[in-house]
């Protein structure tokens, strides 16, 4: 089982129980998210980035435009940053208000930005990038034109210090609560596909894919 080191930054010391420094269990969280927020600090202001992102390998990739900013300024300056990614997947109803909760799997990186310039680095992180948001759209899409590909920026950052924390089961009352005509229990919460909307332009004759069904 290979795990990432417990630095400083990456230790739970809050319910240290709940961590996790497996990077399987870490991948398979980044992997399946299909945001992240990005933070970091400028001239003592700090800022976060919701945005999308893709892990291959060890690393984890935004794009964003050359014209962003914020990705201007994380390329050339390759400040600090941390990343994180939640998932809710349940409330838990618990028969206290205080012990009411939540069940979680979430991830934060800690890292610094690197700007991609190597074309083949850049074409790979696009696809799969594509197909994570879609599974099979980067075959069925037109591709970036010269301009286009001008025009994004890709950003990564090496995945070296990472920890997970993880909340699953129903509630945890006290002893004497369990006694209370109150009803506990966990409300399952999931991310789902409904199905696709057809662009109110879309040429006719267009057939739904089958990556779509």
């Amino acid at each position: 089982m290979s795990q990432f080191p417990i630095t400083d930054k990456t230790e739970i010391t809050r319910l240290p129980k709940r961590g996790v420094y497996d990077k399987d269990v870490v991948y398979s969280i980044l992997d399946e998210g299909l945001f992240c927020t990005l933070a970091y600090a400028r001239d003592g202001q700090a800022f976060q980035i919701p945005t999308g992102f893709c892990r291959i390998g060890d690393k984890l990739y935004l794009h964003g435009s050359v014209g962003s900013f914020y990705m201007r300024e994380l390329a050339e300056k390759k400040p600090p940053v941390s990343i994180g990614v939640t998932f809710i997947d349940g409330l838990v109803l618990a028969r206290s208000a205080f012990h009411h909760s939540v069940n979680y799997r979430s991830v934060v990186i800690f890292s610094t930005p690197e700007k991609v310039d190597d074309a083949d680095e850049l074409y790979k992180a696009l696809e799969v990038f594509t197909n994570k948001m879609q599974p099979g759209r980067w075959d069925d899409v037109r591709k970036p034109n010269s301009g286009e590909w001008k025009a994004t920026m890709l950003l990564s950052f090496k995945i070296d210090e990472a920890s997970a924390k993880v909340r699953t089961g129903g509630p945890k009352d006290d002893e004497e609560d369990y006694a209370l005509d109150i009803w506990a229990g966990v409300v399952p919460l999931e991310i789902q596909r409904k199905p696709p909307i057809a662009d109110d332009v879309l040429k006719a004759g267009v057939a739904l894919p089958d990556y779509l069904k």
